[in-house]
């Protein structure tokens, strides 16, 4: 085993074989593994039952990299935006999202993102790096903390939809989503986490066929090829037809329904029109629908609706039978667009840390 392993790689049975290899006794191991899973250490100091001389040699045998919240914005909404440096020095965000009922953390997959939709900020980096399992838990980790700094209480719900494609980092995401729901883990409900994706309609049979329990949602935002064409290159080589028969799949194996995110962009994909088409689809798959609010980006050429259109278009869905609601904007004040954040600030947080509250 070199000494660059991330011991957060390892599987609870290597993390057995090296403290035998150490010539710890057994317990050793489920001690260490519950540290790095379930205490949430962010150092081997932190391991304070461990003895100093076994901590020294797991040191000299592998690397614990914990992000590190390098940036915080607190919108007068509540929402909090994070910046988190990764160890090699890139940045990916993570946003608390606070309302009566619920406290979720939006994370991030990737650093970056290969996708390049139209209109996100996120398509505008390169997708650098996959994040390993454990960067993906320390966001939970770390915003949880800003959960119970500011609101006095746990986060409820988790949303893989910050930066990155989640099912294009499968095995990640889903030895993220099993730590974080873990006895031995973080121990939250795999009902209360969503895992959003452009689309892959290969990837998501492979949900079904490994029996996720983690709620589903495709994002959408236009019913017709032609028009998700020009804003989502991806359905080019998943066109909507192929998800559709994945998404039932999908259903039928796993009896889950999914979830149709939609991003009302003005003149674009907002009219009665559109709104027809998105019900045929949702109605073949039998989805609910969040209708999102749109964030303005720099140069992304697309504006939000407005509230009475967009009242129009649920009022329209509800009447037709599909379950839809309004998921308004947050952090308007802040730099609250997925990836909005990681492209402002990518080479001034590899100087030093700041907070921006």
């Amino acid at each position: 085993m070199a000494s660059s392993t991330d011991i957060r790689s390892l599987s609870q049975e290597e993390v057995q074989a090296l403290v035998a290899e150490l010539g710890e006794k057994p317990y050793r191991a489920k001690q260490l593994w519950e540290w790095l899973w379930k205490k949430k250490a962010r150092s081997w100091d932190d391991m304070s039952d461990l003895p100093k001389a076994f901590r020294t040699r797991l040191a000299e045998r592998c690397v614990l990299r914990p992000l590190v919240l390098a940036e915080e914005q607190r919108s007068a909404d509540g929402t909090v935006k994070c910046a988190f440096r990764t160890w090699d020095g890139h940045v990916v965000e993570g946003v608390l999202i606070p309302t009566p009922t619920r406290l979720t953390a939006c994370i991030s997959s990737q650093i970056g993102c290969s996708l390049t939709c139209s209109f996100c900020a996120t398509g505008k980096l390169k997708r650098i790096r996959n994040l390993d399992a454990g960067e993906i838990v320390d966001q939970v980790v770390l915003i949880d903390q800003l959960a119970r700094k500011y609101y006095q209480q746990g986060l409820t719900n988790i949303v893989y939809m910050g930066m990155g494609e989640p099912l294009l980092n499968y095995a990640n995401t889903l030895r993220s989503a099993e730590r974080i729901t873990a006895e031995d883990g973080l121990g939250m409900s795999a009902r209360r986490i969503t895992v959003s994706t452009a689309g892959i309609a290969k990837m998501i049979r492979k949900l079904a066929d490994d029996g996720t329990k983690f709620n589903l949602a495709l994002s959408l935002h236009a019913a017709n090829d032609a028009k998700r064409d020009r804003i989502m290159p991806i359905n080019e080589q998943n066109s909507l037809s192929e998800l559709k028969e994945a998404l039932r799949y999908y259903t039928r194996t796993t009896r889950q329904p999914v979830t149709f995110e939609y991003i009302l962009l003005r003149g674009f994909n907002d009219s009665l029109a559109d709104a027809q088409e998105l019900v045929k689809y949702a109605s073949d798959v039998h989805a609910k629908v969040n209708l999102i609010e749109y964030n303005p980006i720099d140069a992304g050429g697309f504006g939000r609706t407005d509230a009475q259109d967009a009242e129009a278009f649920q009022q329209y869905l509800d009447r037709k039978g599909i379950i839809a609601r309004i998921r308004r904007s947050r952090g308007r004040d802040i730099d609250a667009a997925c990836g909005q954040l990681a492209n402002k600030n990518e080479p001034a947080l590899k100087e030093g840390e700041r907070v921006m509250k």
